[in-house]
């Protein structure tokens, strides 16, 4: 389910594939080498930014590719400095990437340690039930292109405002691919996107750096693991029993817990990662001791890190996150285990943080001004 544009973007296209291009219209390899230059270190816009390149080459390129395959709609910032980016693509179709920040003592904001959050997929198909992304189901893959394109649009919002990227090609630490949508339901877009993401002559972003997160597609996590590219998994367990998962994640009723951790134990084996256990703590749902003790258990048996993250609400869903007591008290069972832990500060939620809300109420408004 992919969105096939007139032109394809070009940040779809690797070193490779954009020099057999050049070479079948009579250019020069060298030619590629430029082009790159231009989309990601410099992060041009337009086509006539490339100088160095014949006005002839120019109009081809115009003619072949697209070079902005998403557009800038608005930012949303909360006061804990998280910034929530709203895209459009070319179907107007509707995504969003979210600039998360960590402030250091003794550092300015605008240098603090970013993680940036992507999107694989407009909506999603897994159906969660906690989960905005999938609301209204899955609308379609994203390409390479414009997952890739994510990545520029943060880089010029954070251009002009960080000292960093005067000095370095890109001023964020981390890269998770956890936004809207299921990454390895996109499979070839997000390991063509990341190889582009990780090259050198792309953003040279380091691999180590770099964490996919899925709701737990077994074949795909086991083919992942295979790749060369070294990323890391986190796996959006958020249940310790397949009674509980199956809850509130029907992709546990086809790859159960007996499936997906053999899984998670052979990719952290053949990469040598701990993988993270992503664990979203909804009130009496999976918020007991008892699952606690389930995930602790889960835990130190694949030497995993479990990352706890209150729930964050979803408007039109019951879902409701546990008090700050339950919370700590879930989390002191893993540490107390011997669980490498972390119970997530509450960020951008005043900002519609939840995967996919800004995107579903902009929709909506647009909906509204249309009838």
């Amino acid at each position: 389910m992919l969105f096939t544009p007139e032109k394809p973007a070009i940040h779809g296209e690797t070193r490779d594939s954009l020099t057999a291009r050049l070479q079948a219209e009579g250019h020069p390899a060298f030619r590629a080498r430029q082009i790159l230059v231009w989309l990601y270190k410099k992060r041009v816009r337009t086509w006539d930014e490339m100088t160095n390149l014949s006005r002839p080459l120019r109009a081809w390129l115009a003619a072949t590719f697209e070079l902005e395959p998403t557009r800038f709609v608005l930012t949303r910032q909360s006061e804990d400095v998280t910034d929530k980016l709203l895209l459009e693509l070319g179907d107007r179709s509707l995504i969003e990437t979210v600039i998360i920040r960590a402030p250091q003592l003794g550092v300015g904001q605008e240098n603090s340690r970013k993680t940036i959050c992507i999107s694989t997929q407009v909506g999603c198909a897994m159906g969660c039930k906690f989960c905005a992304s999938g609301l209204e189901g899955l609308k379609r893959n994203l390409s390479a292109g414009e997952i890739v394109h994510q990545l520029i649009q943060v880089c010029r919002q954070e251009d002009s405002r960080t000292l960093r990227a005067r000095a370095e090609l890109v001023s964020f630490d981390n890269l998770v691919v956890m936004g809207m949508g299921e990454p390895l339901h996109n499979y070839d877009a997000i390991i063509r996107a990341l190889t582009i993401l990780n090259a050198g002559w792309g953003l040279g972003f380091g691999a180590r750096r770099i964490t996919l997160s899925t709701s737990g597609l077994v074949p795909k996590i086991k083919q992942l693991a295979d790749e060369p590219l070294g990323i890391r998994l986190a796996v959006s367990l958020h249940g310790a029993t397949d009674e509980v998962r199956e809850q509130i994640m029907p992709i546990n009723k086809k790859w159960p817990l007996k499936e997906l951790l053999p899984a998670v134990r052979e990719f952290s084996e053949k990469h040598g990662r701990m993988a993270t256990l992503e664990f979203i703590l909804i009130s009496d749902v999976n918020d007991s001791l008892e699952q606690a003790q389930k995930l602790r258990d889960i835990a130190y048996d694949l030497h995993a890190h479990v990352n706890l993250i209150p729930y964050n609400t979803v408007e039109g869903l019951p879902w409701k996150r546990p008090g700050l007591t339950r919370q700590k008290r879930f989390a002191r069972v893993l540490f107390d285990g011997g669980v490498s832990v972390t119970l997530r500060r509450e960020k951008g939620h005043a900002i519609d943080a939840a995967c996919g809300q800004l995107r579903l109420k902009t929709e909506k408004a647009r909906e509204g001004a249309v009838g």
